[in-house]
């Protein structure tokens, strides 16, 4: 959006028959320096590639003035992990997926940036062609109601409240997601991330609230469209009855 960025992750971690929480967002931070990395994908490559990529912050941190250059810098790590591990994880029957959200804005940026960068390395930068938002890991339940409401124009806020809102649908469709979820915002030329995590019962009433609500939408929605349809039905009920 044009006012800032907002990214929720989730911190179920799948193995099996085995759930465990862990974090899914990395953050850096400085002067003038803000970025966050969100992944999905096999968790061994992305504790490797975000290691890797601790370590070439720490040498090139005043080197990336710009958020394509920090992109580029991931990028090489993921691609150095491929080079070590993608052929032992493939005759394992293990596919070596990784994708990734990157956000923020340097100091020679004019702007907040987002991109997403692929297992193979290569990245787009999302905004370009007017879509204000990106999904990796499980995208098919919440993405719907981002798609009817969030534009370039929307506020932090409403986009938070909605974010929320998509995360539940996926939540409540989808095994492998669930509370708590970490929240990052961040205001256009503030340089500021703002973390947070958000437990289930601290959001429980909005949740019922929005199955409540959608529930009576649905109720009130005008049936007229229905009675060709529902008149077939009370024909075919009365053919059976004689």
């Amino acid at each position: 959006m044009k006012s800032g960025l907002v990214a929720i992750a989730d911190t179920r971690l799948t193995s099996g028959n085995e759930c465990s929480t862990g974090k899914k967002i990395f953050v850096h931070q400085r002067e003038n320096h803000s970025l966050f990395v969100m992944t999905s994908g096999l968790r061994s490559v992305r504790d490797k590639v975000i290691t890797y990529y601790k370590e070439c912050l720490e040498v090139n941190d005043r080197v990336y003035d710009k958020m394509y250059k920090a992109v580029n810098g991931l990028a090489e790590q993921l691609r150095r992990v491929a080079v070590e591990d993608k052929q032992f994880l493939t005759s394992n029957g293990l596919f070596f997926d990784l994708y990734a959200i990157i956000g923020g804005q340097l100091e020679n940026d004019d702007s907040q940036k987002l991109f997403l960068l692929y297992p193979e390395g290569n990245w787009i930068e999302i905004g370009d062609d007017g879509s204000p938002f990106i999904i990796i890991g499980n995208s098919g339940y919440g993405k719907p109601i981002l798609n009817r409401t969030i534009n370039q124009d929307s506020t932090l806020n409403f986009c938070l409240k909605t974010g929320l809102l998509s995360f539940d649908s996926t939540r409540v469709s989808a095994n492998d997601v669930d509370f708590p979820i970490d929240i990052i915002l961040y205001e256009k030329d503030t340089y500021q991330l703002v973390e947070h995590r958000i437990y289930r019962e601290e959001v429980k009433d909005v949740t019922e609230y929005w199955q409540n609500k959608l529930t009576t939408a649905i109720q009130t929605i005008p049936e007229g469209w229905m009675e060709p349809v529902l008149a077939k039905l009370g024909q075919m009920q009365l053919f059976a009855s004689v």
